[in-house]
C-alpha cells in the first residue's frame, strides 16, 4: 500500500500547522512526547520533526515531504525540492524576518559597522555566508536559545534573530539595524519521492487544500436579499473573487445575492449595503477557497 511519510514541524509552527491541517480536512491526534501522531488518512504516516532539521530528513528520504521554513532550507543547504510557499507562521499569515540587532544605545547603524565583532544566532551558516559575501569579517557563534539576551549578557556584540513584529527584540533592549532575509513556511519534498507519480499527486493534494484553507482565513461569505430594482446599486458595492451569485427568490420580485469578500472589508461594507437596500444580511466563515 502506498503511504506518504509526512513531516510536521515541531516548535513554534506546530500548533498552527495542526490547526491548518484540520481546516484542510486532516485531523492529527497526538499526545505529549509522541513524535508519530495519528492522522485520519490511511495514505499518510506523520512524524513531528524540528523545523530546523526537516530539510535533512526530507533530503535523506526519512520523510517524503514536510513543512518547514524557507530559512531552514537555506541554512541546511539541503538538496530538496521546494514544492510551494505556504504563507503562515505561528501567529500570522505574513513572512517572518531575520534581522540584525544591536544594543539600543550602540552606534552601529549597518552591517559593516560590526567589522571584527561577534554575532550570536541560530542561523549560523546563512549568517556567515551573508557577511562573507559582503567582505565583512565577523565571528558568528551558534546560540542555543534566548538569543536576544546574549548582547545584554556581554556574550555577543549583535544577534541575528527571527521576528514577526520586533517587539521581543525591543523588549530585550535591542534595536534592529538591518534585515537579512524574509522567510515563510514552505512545503518541501524529497526529489525521488516527487518523481513517484502517486506521492507527487498526494503532495499536490495536500498543498492545494492547505493553500485553500489559508486563503479562506482572510475571507468570509456574505448572503443577502434585495429588491430587483436595487440590484445594480448593491452589486456596485460588492468586491469579489468573481462576479456575485444572483438568483431570483421564488415567486418574488426580490433577489438573493451571495459573494465572497475579504474579512477586513465587512465592517464598512455591511452598513453601505443596508443603506443601498439590502436586507437579511448573513456573514459566514469559510473553510477553504480554491
Amino acid at each position: 500500500m502506498n503511504v506518504l511519510k509526512f513531516g510536521i514541524p515541531k516548535g513554534s509552527l506546530e500548533k498552527s500547522t495542526f490547526r491548518l491541517l484540520e481546516k484542510s480536512g486532516w485531523k492529527v491526534t497526538t499526545t505529549d512526547r509522541n513524535y508519530f501522531p495519528e492522522i485520519n488518512d490511511k495514505d499518510m504516516a506523520c512524524s513531528i520533526v524540528r523545523a530546523q532539521e526537516m530539510p535533512i530528513h526530507v533530503e535523506n528520504g526519512t520523510i517524503d515531504a514536510g513543512i518547514t521554513g524557507k530559512d531552514w532550507v537555506e541554512e541546511c543547504e539541503s538538496d530538496v525540492l521546494v514544492v510551494s510557499d505556504l504563507m503562515y507562521s505561528k501567529s500570522t499569515n505574513k513572512p517572518t524576518r531575520w534581522v540584525l540587532a544591536v544594543d539600543a544605545h550602540s552606534d552601529a547603524k549597518e552591517p559593516s559597522d560590526l567589522q571584527g565583532k561577534k554575532i550570536a544566532t541560530e542561523l549560523v551558516n546563512f549568517t556567515r555566508k551573508y557577511f562573507a559575501e559582503r567582505n565583512i569579517d565577523v565571528k558568528v557563534a551558534f546560540s542555543w536559545g534566548t538569543t536576544e539576551a546574549k548582547v545584554a549578557a556581554g556574550l555577543a556584540d549583535a544577534v541575528v534573530e527571527v521576528t514577526e513584529t520586533g517587539s521581543t527584540i525591543r523588549a530585550h533592549g535591542l534595536k534592529i539595524i538591518h534585515e537579512l532575509m524574509q522567510s515563510n513556511t514552505v512545503m518541501i519534498a524529497n526529489k525521488a519521492s516527487w518523481e513517484d507519480p502517486w506521492k507527487r499527486n498526494k503532495i499536490q493534494q495536500i498543498v492545494l487544500l492547505l493553500k485553500g484553507a489559508l486563503r479562506a482565513e482572510s475571507m468570509v461569505g456574505l448572503k443577502m436579499n434585495a429588491p430587483k430594482e436595487l440590484l445594480d446599486r448593491i452589486i456596485e458595492l460588492l468586491p469579489s473573487i468573481t462576479s456575485p451569485t444572483v438568483a431570483n427568490l421564488f415567486q418574488s420580485e426580490w433577489m438573493s445575492i451571495e459573494v465572497i469578500v475579504h474579512a477586513d472589508k465587512v465592517r464598512d461594507l455591511i452598513p453601505q449595503l443596508l443603506k443601498a437596500g439590502a436586507v437579511g444580511i448573513i456573514e459566514y466563515p469559510l473553510h477553504k477557497v480554491i
